[in-house]
């Protein structure tokens, strides 16, 4: 154990990321300094955030370096430590990179997780991890949903939105999803018991509209929204007096130069709210929100699916079902050996 393979960023994407905006490479691995562990990376979260973190931009992370390792949260064992808080055989979550290998500084992202309590260690990568605690409060906190009101999710069919459409139900909403494909749209009713789904595919912005307002009479309360673009924009005209819009993410936008809604002056006529959401905050109320989590899952309250792909040198092929709709789950890349 002498090389680490990483996915570099060669160049930044000008657009849809091409392959040739990365590269697999192969380094040496240098020596551990006081109080820095070895982190041997098993499971690696491919998320859409990845893509924003590509940009030289102003996010809430700085962009990733030409040359570094591609940014990403991953799950693993301690390989070698120089840090009496961690043990090598260790399994341990940290925001590394997609890399065979990581090395942690002391005072860096990594934290202890338990593979005991789990069906399997990638659970913390999905319903158990950043992914089931964005649905859980970015619904709940800043959503704050009431029995009775109609609750509206884009990218339904993806890992966050799932969980937020079965937490709406478990919280006496109506819930509606949108996502691509008879195939998606037929798991939002039968896997996660969606009261209507929408299929956006071959719609433009007005025969979108027109489903959203059918789907929904009465109204919408609430938008969790993942997608952005015209489904927000065809979203905003069905909203009710004093809706809450909690924006999550904006993946139809992330290879595009052209940004923002143009109904937002809906906003205005219905007095209500838009809020970013990032689960970065919440991170010390986690073990409360997976509490819960795991207490639906036990009750079979919750369903989750995980679509985990196949080796390292498989990165960008990946990393791209999320912009084409490919994965069916939370996406999670396995590089073990």
């Amino acid at each position: 154990m002498t090389s680490n393979r990483k996915f570099i960023l060669k160049k930044r994407p000008q657009g849809t990321p091409k392959q040739e905006d990365f590269e697999l490479i192969t380094e040496n691995i240098p020596d551990l300094d006081n109080g820095s562990i070895l982190i041997r990376n098993h499971f690696i979260s491919l998320d859409p955030a990845i893509r924003g973190w590509l940009d030289d931009a102003p996010s809430y992370l700085p962009p990733v370096k030409i040359g570094d390792s591609v940014r990403a949260t991953a799950i693993g064992q301690v390989e070698a430590s120089k840090n009496n808080n961690f043990k090598p055989g260790e399994w341990v979550l940290g925001l590394n990179g997609i890399e065979e290998f990581s090395i942690v500084e002391e005072g860096g992202f990594t934290a202890h997780i338990d593979n005991s309590i789990v069906p399997s260690p990638t659970n913390y990568l999905s319903i158990l991890g950043a992914v089931g605690m964005t649905a859980y409060f970015g619904l709940l906190d800043a959503g704050k949903p009431k029995k009775g009101e109609t609750v509206l999710v884009s990218g339904a069919a993806g890992a966050v939105g799932s969980a937020v459409g079965q937490i709406a139900k478990i919280k006496g909403c109506r819930t509606i999803g949108i996502a691509g494909g008879p195939k998606k749209c037929e798991r939002l009713i039968k896997d996660y018991g969606f009261d209507a789904a929408i299929d956006y595919r071959d719609k433009d912005s007005n025969s979108l509209g027109k489903a959203i307002s059918e789907a929904a009479p009465d109204g919408i309360d609430i938008i969790f929204e993942n997608v952005g673009g015209e489904i927000l924009d065809a979203s905003l005209l069905s909203i009710n007096e004093h809706a809450r819009v909690v924006l999550c993410g904006l993946i139809s936008e992330y290879n595009t130069e052209h940004k923002g809604a143009k109904n937002l002056w809906q906003l205005i006529v219905k007095q209500a709210v838009i809020r970013g959401f990032l689960i970065r905050d919440y991170a010390p109320r986690f073990a409360e929100g997976g509490i819960e989590m795991a207490k639906w899952i036990t009750d079979g309250k919750i369903n989750f699916d995980e679509h985990i792909e196949k080796g390292i040198e498989n990165t960008f092929d990946a990393f791209m079902l999320l912009f084409s709709g490919g994965n069916n789950g939370k996406l999670i890349l396995d590089i073990r050996p």
